[in-house]
């Protein structure tokens, strides 16, 4: 895709401010990050259209509106250390690297996580660190994180996330038990170590599994 570039800015353009995400840090990363890299190379031509796209094994890329949202939501800092839940094709760990996070991506199917390893480091993202396992159970060895994203949907929100959420973090998450009643959470860990969630909208995610 020669023209990549002015894809990508038509996406920010078109499909997210629009749709009102402001916040220039996540725009900047949407429009640096190739989006056709993370696609099968036959769906390349659709890459920077609004709507998710199949990825293999029942999974999907997000579509662009709702990774910006959710990054938006999430607010990264440079420096932050975020826990990604679902790497998929390893696009939103993309975008967060792109915003200068050191990122830990779980990953359950491995066939994923060595795609997005792979091209995430041929991208030159090394900020960027996956494993293969179970993402419900975080990643405790590197907790606590600034903030957490979980980019498949769970029937409740996984104690163990919440756990390693530093206090001031964010977590945002899909929770719903049918692909057709979900909702995207917000959940903040005060300083005090209590927690406030809130919900932001109705969404639609692939499910959150435990093992395959």
């Amino acid at each position: 895709m020669k023209d990549w570039t002015e894809e990508a800015d038509r996406m920010v353009k078109d499909q997210i401010i629009r749709r009102g995400v402001t916040n220039a840090r996540v725009l900047e990363a949407m429009r640096r990050v190739p989006r056709h890299r993370f696609v099968p190379s036959h769906l390349r031509y659709a890459a920077y259209t609004d709507q998710p796209l199949p990825i293999g094994q029942g999974q999907t890329i997000s579509q662009p509106y709702i990774v910006a949202y959710m990054t938006e939501c999430l607010n990264p800092k440079v420096g932050d250390r975020i826990l990604e839940v679902g790497t998929g094709s390893g696009y939103q760990a993309a975008v967060l690297a792109e915003l200068g996070c050191e990122v830990y991506s779980i990953e359950i199917r491995e066939h994923h996580a060595r795609f997005a390893e792979a091209r995430l480091k041929e991208l030159g993202y090394p900020s960027v660190h996956i494993r293969v396992g179970n993402g419900a159970l975080g990643w405790e060895e590197e907790a606590p994180f600034d903030g957490i994203i979980v980019t498949a949907a769970a029937e409740k929100v996984p104690k163990k996330l919440v756990e390693q959420l530093k206090p001031g973090g964010r977590m945002i998450i899909p929770v719903g038990d049918s692909f057709f009643s979900q909702d995207l959470v917000l959940i903040e860990k005060e300083e005090s170590g209590n927690v406030v969630s809130r919900t932001l909208m109705g969404v639609r995610f692939v499910p959150l599994v435990d093992k395959i």
